[in-house]
């Protein structure tokens, strides 16, 4: 009851690690959830992630600005349709400079504009291994903003996927920068919660849009 009486706070989880919550307004998740739809429809759009393996995960993913596939960037969707990628929107970098300047400090904002989204969609059965954002060529936050139900977020450290890591709980509306000393740290979703959604929202399951520069020159690959 304690946490709903009384406002969450904003948490540093490790140097360079910082969970806002609350920093997305209800009119701005519903703006977002709207430019998502948008986004998933063909051509370029939400699809299954296959791995090298053969396996699939259980998240699916749409691209913004560079398509990732694991584990490149293309102009296409190689892995689908191939289609070019839709086009990053300027007020995406905006929202992403707001967003580390809010949650690292103005010190932290990149020079160069961000220009890589990866959007993915969870449903209740949907998990994220934990991995890193390894594929980019800059060490410019990572600002990954949540949508829709709550999920357990860990954030571990840069040498393994093991512990040490910190479970958090992530709700529509958050947000959680994370750079510098912890750009590469392993994170994962082990778990969402079915059902969680705000009532207004009108939207079934969990969207994570995680905005990325590339550092990518010229063409990708």
């Amino acid at each position: 009851m304690d946490a709903e009486l009384f406002p969450r706070d904003r948490t540093r989880l490790a140097p360079g690690a910082v969970h806002v919550p609350d920093w997305l307004a209800p009119q701005r998740q519903t703006t977002l959830v709207a430019a998502c739809r948008d986004w998933a429809r063909p051509p370029a759009g939400l699809r299954t992630v296959r791995t090298p393996g053969g396996g699939t995960m259980t998240a699916r993913q749409v691209c913004l600005g560079l398509h990732w596939y694991p584990y490149a960037y293309a102009r296409t969707v190689v892995d689908g349709d191939g289609a070019p990628v839709k086009p990053f929107p300027a007020w995406l970098d905006a929202l992403a400079r707001d967003a580390v300047a809010d949650a690292l400090g103005p010190d932290a904002v990149p020079p160069e504009p961000y220009d890589i989204a990866l959007i993915n969609f969870y449903d209740g059965d949907a998990r994220m291994g934990m991995h890193r954002d390894a594929d980019e060529r800059s060490d410019a936050p990572v600002v990954s903003l949540s949508l829709g139900d709550t999920c357990v977020f860990r954030f571990g450290n840069t040498g393994t996927r093991t512990r040490p890591y910190t479970d958090v709980e992530l709700r529509s509306g958050d947000l959680f920068v994370f750079g510098g000393a912890s750009r590469l740290a392993f994170h994962g979703v082990p778990r969402v919660h079915p059902g969680t959604a705000p009532p207004g929202l009108g939207l079934t399951g969990r969207l994570n849009i995680t905005l990325r520069v590339s550092g990518l020159p010229g063409e990708a690959t």
